[in-house]
């Protein structure tokens, strides 16, 4: 059964989060008259980070709203556990201010996209919200380019259950052997998308050393996507891992 769709995650795959976060958050605090709180940006930065896979994580599991998560990782971040919604929301809307003007693409994914546009179908999963999502792509002159775009926080559950991955199958009408999904997250996504029964593609832009999950794929650039899926690799096939 060929490979006839790809379904995407977002950021730090298509969409270069870490440094717009890391960009946005630097002028943000710099705003905020906060980096004096720190030792460095530095510090501030990796608190922040920590604090957002914290956060995330309770989210990932289902224990907290996705708005709620936003306003607990302001309110330790400042130490500020009394901080109202509002002001806490406040707060995080300032940021994401900062952090939304320096939105990118990766150098490699319009490319990527173009060179796939015709043999395959496109969507997008990601363990964001749908309002944020959709709102990013179309920022950033993608949105088109895929024909559902679908989040954990809508959905009810995230990445990697399986429940994820079928639901995007089922919106795409086709089996999961059909489909194959590409993210940063060897666990996560790559992993995740192979126990669910699709080709899991692990994007390692880093270049990791050592091996990843079995039974999925790594590529360090959307370049190299084209001809792994024209190979029609399947579960069995040799390892991409050196």
């Amino acid at each position: 059964m060929p490979i006839r769709a790809v379904v995407w995650d977002i950021d730090d795959t298509i969409f270069d989060y870490a440094t717009a976060d890391t960009t946005g958050m630097h002028a943000h605090l710099t705003a905020e008259g906060l980096l004096e709180r720190y030792e460095s940006a530095e510090r501030a930065l990796e608190r922040w980070r920590l604090l957002t896979e914290r956060h995330w994580a309770r989210f990932g599991v289902g224990g907290i709203t996705f708005e709620a998560q936003r306003r607990d990782r302001v309110r330790d971040f400042l130490d500020a556990p009394g901080l109202s919604d509002a002001d806490a929301d406040a707060w995080f809307d300032r940021y994401v201010g900062h952090y939304e003007s320096a939105w990118s693409l990766f150098p490699d994914t319009l490319p990527a996209l173009d060179a796939l546009a015709g043999g395959y179908r496109h969507a997008v999963l990601s363990n964001s919200a749908l309002f944020v999502q959709e709102r990013k792509l179309r920022r950033l002159g993608v949105r088109d380019r895929f024909e559902a775009v679908l989040c954990a926080a809508d959905l009810g559950f995230s990445k990697p259950a399986a429940e994820a991955f079928h639901a995007a199958c089922t919106e795409l009408g086709l089996a999961p052997a059909e489909v194959a999904y590409v993210g940063d997250q060897p666990e996560i996504d790559a992993r995740g998308a192979r126990d669910a029964g699709l080709l899991g593609i692990w994007l390692d832009r880093n270049g990791t050393a050592g091996e990843g999950p079995s039974g999925v794929h790594r590529i360090t650039h959307l370049g190299e996507l084209p001809a792994l899926l024209r190979a029609d690799t399947r579960f069995g096939a040799p390892s991409t891992f050196g």
